[in-house]
């Protein structure tokens, strides 16, 4: 019989009793099986402390073209002493398995993940999946950060979407340093906002770019996730500041093309701009200017595109509203 990989166990859930303290432990569970009858296993990391706290969840690649957020994960692993712990620390590096092996961002019948959440018992191959990973593995934690990035063709900010009305989250949210929070109370049918109708304090981090590893945005992942672990109490460990404030936005929204073309965005992201400045020019296939964009109103450019092919109703940029 050929094992995953070699000494690394299957489980069908996590049972935090069964977990040995004061060690790192991972964790192939078997999620679901493919047509073949064959597992589909999603990777499960466990630090667990040898005294009792705070269960903190860490999530990646719940769309599978999203990857910053897993070396996030393999790192706050590698740097955290489960000797010196006190509580636990559970992380899936990449949630979203059979996408991710496919260069995708939505689940392989086509749905995003991010819309079907908890997903149903009893449902298709989607809800199936988003309701096993909830019921196996994340109704087990206390406080959770899911870790996303911007999708194919455009770039992102490092940027927190959470409730700023909650104080848990709000305060969850500050500690990560970020560039912009945003506030966003958790959508229905999102993980984050079936886990806070669950009694979970979570927010969504958006770490960078997809498809990629950046060193810089993999590093503030870091520095927030363990500004986290030590406020909860769970390392003797200072909270890390941030070197410039972080903007805070009210609301958020992205601009739209009503025409298509070749599309040049031109703030930066986390450039504030102007109501009324240019943001976006729209070319023909020959060069010639079709069409310029303004900005609707004053804000902070959260993220953009980075695709000059522009279909009528193309993204232009997320333009956050300043508190």
């Amino acid at each position: 019989m050929i094992k995953p990989i070699k000494d690394i166990p299957v489980i069908r859930g996590l049972d935090l009793d069964d977990i040995p303290a004061g060690e790192v432990s991972r964790y192939w569970v078997h999620l679901i099986s493919d047509g073949l009858g064959l597992p589909i296993y999603v990777p499960l990391m466990v630090a667990k402390g040898v005294e009792k706290g705070p269960i903190l969840g860490l999530n990646a690649a719940l769309h599978g073209n999203e990857l910053n957020g897993l070396p996030v994960i393999q790192r706050v692993f590698k740097e955290i002493d489960p000797t010196q712990l006190r509580g636990t620390v559970v992380g899936v590096p990449i949630m979203n398995v059979p996408s991710f092996l496919r260069n995708q961002r939505r689940y392989i019948d086509g749905v995003d993940l991010n819309r079907i959440m908890p997903g149903r018992i009893n449902g298709n191959e989607s809800d199936l999946y988003a309701y096993r990973v909830i019921d196996l593995i994340f109704r087990h934690v206390e406080y959770m950060i899911d870790l996303h990035t911007a999708s194919f063709g455009r770039i992102n900010s490092y940027y927190i979407r959470a409730n700023m009305t909650d104080p848990i989250t709000r305060k969850m949210a500050l500690l990560q340093n970020a560039d912009i929070i945003v506030d966003n109370p958790a959508p229905d049918s999102t993980l984050r906002g079936a886990l806070m109708e669950m009694g979970i304090p979570t927010i969504t981090l958006e770490v960078g770019d997809p498809q990629r590893f950046q060193k810089g945005m993999i590093r503030s992942g870091l520095t927030g996730i363990f500004n986290v672990i030590a406020h909860l109490g769970m390392l003797e460990d200072e909270v890390e500041e941030p070197e410039e404030p972080t903007v805070l936005c009210q609301h958020s929204y992205w601009i739209y093309t009503n025409r298509g073309g070749l599309l040049e965005v031109l703030p930066k992201v986390t450039d504030v701009v102007k109501k009324g400045e240019v943001i976006a020019r729209i070319r023909n296939v020959f060069g010639d200017l079709l069409e310029e964009y303004y900005a609707p109103e004053d804000g902070v450019v959260i993220g953009k595109s980075v695709n000059p092919q522009g279909q009528s109703g193309a993204r232009i940029l997320h333009l956050g509203i300043l508190k």
